[in-house]
């Protein structure tokens, strides 16, 4: 009793620092072991961090200290590793998303449910103040009835930046994937699940070229759609309209808004914690921000494997793998949606997640 979760991370790539720092500083927490495919990669990653072993991954999956396995390997990868862990008897919390493919993460969560563990799913960007002060306004009936909502991503690409952004061409990638899932993730805490979507999609480049990093000026192939747009119906009765792309430059559009009946929120980016909130009500000259009100204060990536580790058994994760598989059904429906021309029923649904009271991270 009051010992940290033991955590054991597999995959040591760019998003593993902003992991790092943020367990560092949550008591509930503790890097116990580390386990990279390149274990100089994993040795350079935890050098900051005293007491932290560097494992291979079977090594990793067998050691009694490990409580849940940090998943942050590569998208193609994640269902492998969560399976591995599964099988090892530990919970598993992944990076979105839960895997490359729905029937993929089918089989992660059957698995897991066969052997009594449990699986949590990033992003938890939606548990900090951001989304959630904007979640309390549309329960405390600020806006009134939600009925549309509007979320738009638009960015060149990350080969502009990334030092090896292939994965983000391959399945498991592209836009949607690799961004929906903290817009569509934000939009279920807000609007509730999905029933239904209809979408287009299109890939005007067949490469990209490496635009930083030692492989700057190589192309790579694109196997993706690249713009996917559409509309997802929920199963509320509120539309939300979804652009997510690698195709523009900017957009001054805001990341998400949600209209209601008499009123309307501008919710801050999801890809990040917090941020102000506006409100615009009927009657109102001008938008107004709003007090932070609800959710994690000064939270960062790994808050949601805290909140996911100190779950009651019973209760599902508020970053829980329910959420994460229909969100994924969610983005795979979209795109066939965009590849047949027809909507497409949703056939996973989720509860919307609890709320996060005020509380410090």
């Amino acid at each position: 009793m009051g010992q940290p979760v033991n955590v054991g991370v597999v995959g040591c790539g760019a998003i593993s620092a902003q992991y790092f720092q943020t367990i560092e500083r949550l008591p509930r927490l503790r890097v116990a072991a580390v386990a990279d495919l390149d274990l100089d990669r994993a040795r350079e990653a935890v050098r900051p961090y005293a007491g932290v072993d560097v494992l291979g991954v079977a090594e990793l999956m067998a050691d009694p200290r490990v409580d849940v396995v940090l998943n942050l390997t590569i998208p193609a990868a994640h269902a492998e590793i969560a399976l591995r862990a599964i099988d090892a008897g530990k919970d598993v919390y992944c990076e979105k998303p839960l895997a490359a493919a729905k029937t993929d993460a089918e089989r992660v969560l059957l698995a897991a449910d066969a052997a009594g563990v449990r699986v949590g799913c990033a992003p938890d960007t939606v548990l900090g103040t951001g989304t959630q002060t904007a979640r309390k306004a549309i329960d405390d009936g600020l806006i009134g009835r939600p009925v549309a909502a509007t979320a738009t991503m638009m960015t060149p690409g990350h080969e502009r930046w990334h030092p090896n952004p292939d994965f983000y061409y391959v399945p498991g990638g592209g836009p949607l994937l690799d961004m929906g899932p903290y817009y569509i993730t934000s939009l279920v805490t807000l609007l509730g699940p999905v029933a239904s979507v209809i979408g287009a999609a299109s890939r005007p480049r067949a490469k990209r070229t490496i635009g930083s990093g030692p492989r700057q000026g190589e192309e790579i192939p694109v196997t993706v759609d690249t713009h996917v747009t559409g509309v997802l119906v929920h199963t509320s009765g509120a539309l939300s309209t979804l652009v997510m792309s690698f195709d523009g430059v900017s957009t001054k559009s805001p990341h998400i808004e949600v209209h209601g009946e008499s009123g309307s929120l501008v919710v801050p980016n999801p890809n990040h914690f917090d941020g102000d909130v506006l409100l615009s009500a009927a009657g109102d000259a001008d938008w107004r921000p709003l007090p932070e009100s609800a959710g994690y204060l000064g939270a960062g990536r790994g808050v949601g494997l805290a909140d996911f580790a100190s779950t009651p058994a019973g209760t599902e994760p508020r970053a829980g793998g329910a959420l994460a598989f229909h969100v994924l059904d969610i983005m795979e429906s979209l795109l066939a949606s965009a590849h047949s021309g027809a909507g497409v029923r949703i056939a996973s649904t989720c509860e919307r997640p609890l709320p996060v009271p005020l509380q410090d991270a």
